[in-house]
């Protein structure tokens, strides 16, 4: 599957030279599922941990707008950091398939979500993200990431 996204000019109400990702949140008590979209085009699902009041290790971070950079770490490649998260550091996106055992407060691009927390092809989601996103950041545009919660959409 080969997605296309015009990456010149606005991008979700960004502006030139900024692009902007919609990361939409459903909440269950065994994880955080989300929809990663640019320009109201789907890039892939997400998993999290559930919201526990932003508990570093424990929860998923606040609904809010956080630049985004890439991160080389040994353990997973390169990943995007998520920047400026209050009462947090160190959230990369990354790759995994199951928040509870492997995610501790992170986000996990995946092709197919399998239940609360849960998804499959996390390498593969991120290999798409990255693909959209680093040709960005090298030519110096700003990326940022709105999350925000499926009844809290933005009207953009």
């Amino acid at each position: 599957m080969e997605f296309v996204f015009d990456t010149t000019g606005a991008h979700q109400s960004g502006g030139p030279g900024m692009l902007v990702l919609c990361l939409e949140r459903t909440y269950h008590a065994g994880g955080t599922n989300g929809s990663l979209t640019l320009d109201g085009k789907e890039i892939c699902k997400t998993i999290e941990l559930p919201w526990r009041d932003n508990r570093r290790n424990v929860s998923c971070i606040p609904e809010g707008r956080y630049r985004l950079g890439l991160y080389p770490s040994r353990k997973f490649g390169l990943n995007l950091l998520v920047q400026d998260v209050p009462g947090r550091s160190g959230i990369l996106i990354h790759p995994a398939n199951n928040a509870a055992a492997e995610l501790r407060g992170c986000i996990a691009p995946v092709t197919k979500l399998t239940g609360a927390g849960c998804g499959i092809y996390s390498r593969i989601a991120l290999e798409r993200l990255l693909g959209l996103v680093e040709p960005a950041l090298e030519a110096g545009e700003a990326v940022w990431l709105e999350v925000v919660g499926a009844s809290k959409r933005s009207k953009n």
